[in-house]
């Protein structure tokens, strides 16, 4: 017990290190510039983000930004999740989803947030784009997770007449959960990304994106900052709490392993299962 809060203490001041010392650097770049418009300092920046803690409308822009990106996660998942499984089963249903795949992963994220301008109100677009950039990554990887599964263990499966539903969930389900849940970790970042992207250029009344265009068109870069430092801090939040709830229901260390090899490990215990 005691080594193991010695060794967390340890990981926490080795982490905290790595971030002083980028704090450091950002520090000797503004004081090289000596510009607060092309590079706050980051007490600056500090201080305006505790001045924006107490302001309603700051709240309200995070509430809104968060549930613009959770619906687009959930659904993405949700969606790329099934197909995924759909696509694996049928053969064909792949090839005709595969092009539109790839065309989603070629495009620019700016086109269909243009494009979404026109079709949809500027406070679904974000949720739109959060789908649209999350699904190919949900899907390829839940294909990915299906094709992975041993094939000797479906064989043996069939000589024993194991049941569909105990193949799905001693074969399948272990060998795509590992796929799934690091397509999902990615995800988080990316929608993220490309949600406030689309705040941006939509416009939404409340919304982070909303402040950064803001922020730019006043020439604000302390707020720019503020704003660009409590997005890192929310992402960081969503991927640490997902990490969290896959760990508390699963037993499992998500941090740090492959899927490859989550794959691999949990198609060896379902040889013990069947």
């Amino acid at each position: 017990m005691k080594a193991s809060i010695i060794r967390n203490s340890k990981t926490m001041l080795y982490k905290l290190s790595i971030l002083m010392f980028w704090v450091l650097i950002w520090q000797m770049v503004y004081i090289k510039i000596g510009r607060d418009i092309y590079v706050p300092s980051p007490l600056n920046v500090l201080l305006r983000l505790k001045e924006l803690l107490v302001l309603t409308s700051f709240w309200a822009s995070v509430a809104h930004s968060m549930l613009r990106v959770a619906a687009g996660l959930i659904i993405s998942m949700v969606v790329g999740g099934l197909l995924g499984i759909l696509c694996s089963l049928n053969r064909l249903l792949h090839d005709l989803l595969q092009p539109m795949i790839i065309a989603i992963k070629s495009t620019p994220v700016v086109s269909f947030i243009l494009v979404a301008i026109v079709w949809f109100p500027s406070s679904r677009i974000p949720v739109f784009i959060c789908f649209l950039m999350c699904f190919p990554v949900i899907w390829t990887n839940v294909v990915s997770g299906f094709n992975s599964v041993d094939k000797k263990l479906l064989e043996m499966a069939q000589v024993y007449r194991v049941s569909l539903f105990n193949i799905t969930k001693h074969i399948y389900l272990p060998s795509i959960k590992p796929y799934f849940f690091a397509a999902c970790i990615t995800c988080l970042g990316v929608g993220w990304k490309v949600s406030v992207a689309a705040e941006v250029l939509s416009h939404p009344r409340y919304g982070i994106g909303t402040q950064l265009y803001s922020s730019k068109v006043y020439l604000d870069s302390t707020d720019l900052f503020a704003w660009t430092l409590v997005i890192i801090l929310l992402s960081i939040a969503f991927e640490l709490l997902f990490v969290k709830m896959i760990e508390l229901n699963s037993n499992t260390k998500v941090k740090g392993y492959s899927a490859a090899k989550g794959a691999k490990e949990n198609d060896n215990r379902s040889t013990a299962d069947i």
